[in-house]
């Protein structure tokens, strides 16, 4: 193997065990709630006037799949949508009381979790961690422009299943 495949494999594990890792202690706290409404909780918690669309593209999911989450998380009680009086046509979205308690017990969860890795992100440079910064940018690029060759919109076609 050689050392690009040896970073990409790296990667892929650090993602993967990263993932199941926080996911166990994240459906252990959260039962109730898929990942989904989960991270449009968060979303909505953290950015004032979400709509829709915002969380859409954030998500890099379709409008639809995000109307289809907004609906179950009003109908749960953790959202509840509004209009701004200067603007009728566009719907907006905040947390209700119970929607703050989640969100609340997810932030507390990634506290958790960034005390958990501190011991490795203490051991690390600020001149690594700039490096792998730099490397995380140019591959996201390539990637991106990797895409854009095959013409595809990635925001509609991609992450439909988050």
């Amino acid at each position: 193997m050689n050392k690009e495949e040896q970073v990409i494999k790296g990667f892929w594990d650090l993602f993967n065990k990263k993932i199941w890792l926080d996911g166990f202690k994240m459906k252990e706290s959260l039962k109730d709630y898929k990942p989904s409404e989960i991270h449009c909780i968060e979303y909505i918690g953290e950015n004032e006037d979400s709509n829709v669309t915002k969380l859409a593209e954030s998500f890099y999911m379709t409008r639809s799949a995000i109307s289809k989450i907004t609906k179950k998380l009003i109908e749960k009680g953790l959202i509840h949508s509004y209009q701004k009086p200067d603007n009728k046509k566009e719907i907006y979205f905040r947390l209700t009381e119970q929607g703050e308690a989640i969100y609340k017990i997810h932030e507390e969860l990634h506290r958790e979790f960034k005390d958990r890795d501190k011991a490795v992100f203490e051991q690390v440079t600020e001149k690594q961690l700039d490096s792998m910064i730099r490397f995380a940018e140019k591959y996201n690029k390539h990637l991106d422009a990797e895409i854009k060759k095959m013409g595809v919109d990635i925001k509609s076609e991609c992450y439909d299943k988050l």
